[in-house]
């Protein structure tokens, strides 16, 4: 990877800096330092981007030694719109040492191991003065593991939250027709019911997002799909009594 990139390169785009989704703990050994940054990359320019921006400007004031780089990313193939489906599209792989070698091969194999797409990991080595022989690329390896398991627990997070926010959602819509139904027979203010049915589902998720916790989310999402099934059971059975009202 090119290391033509600047400070001045980064003050003058328009794009906003890369933002990492994780960093791993640091890793000290004879003075010797690791510590890996996973970052999105939709494509190989991202990537370089994204390395360029931790070298020239995060590590500007301390560089590291080696900024240790592998990416993998989703990409359309030349000449498709993407509309054809998935043969439209092709995963480009590559990998950059600056100067440690073979360890951008060891991070790119870690990168596909995890099944992480649309990522670019840097491992970034910070050398002590004493040579560590073949065990720098176990804590190479270790670093980036750390942070791909990361990126992909907060993907899958991601998609939690989005499938809980649509269930609320239609949870509050069931609710509220409930409400709807109800207040015609009891001749009550349907609006303040709707409002109050969709207070209910309102579900802050910030805090279940910073946890990780992928299984608590999936607990949620079943008691999501239970919640929605007794209020359409008992939704039917309101309909059904509708015409008895008559």
């Amino acid at each position: 990877m090119s290391s033509t990139g600047n400070l001045d390169s980064f003050v003058k785009s328009s794009k906003p800096p890369p933002a990492p989704t994780a960093t791993s703990q640091e890793i000290r050994d004879r003075a010797s330092l690791f510590v890996g940054t996973i970052f999105p990359a939709s494509t190989p320019e991202d990537a370089r981007r994204a390395v360029n921006h931790l070298k020239h400007v995060v590590h500007r004031a301390r560089p590291a030694t080696h900024e240790i780089a592998a990416w993998r990313c989703m990409v359309l193939k030349p000449g498709k719109s993407g509309l054809g489906g998935p043969d439209d599209f092709e995963v480009v792989s590559g990998a950059d040492d600056d100067g440690e070698t073979h360890a951008g091969g060891r991070v790119l194999k870690v990168i596909q191991a995890e099944s992480v797409i649309d990522a670019v990991v840097v491992v970034s080595r910070w050398y002590g003065g004493e040579m560590l022989g073949p065990v720098r690329f176990e804590h190479i390896e270790t670093c980036a593991r750390e942070v791909c398991r990361t990126f992909r627990l907060k993907d899958d997070m991601v998609t939690c939250v989005a499938t809980l926010t649509s269930l609320d959602d239609i949870l509050a819509s069931l609710r509220a027709e409930l409400a709807s139904v109800t207040a015609r027979k009891t001749s009550s203010e349907p609006t303040s019911s709707q409002s109050a049915a969709k207070r209910s589902t309102a579900k802050p998720y910030a805090t279940l997002e910073e946890s990780l916790d992928i299984a608590k989310a999936k607990r949620l999402i079943t008691a999501r799909e239970n919640s929605i099934k007794s209020v359409k059971q008992a939704l039917k059975k309101a309909r059904e009594r509708e015409p008895e009202q008559g």
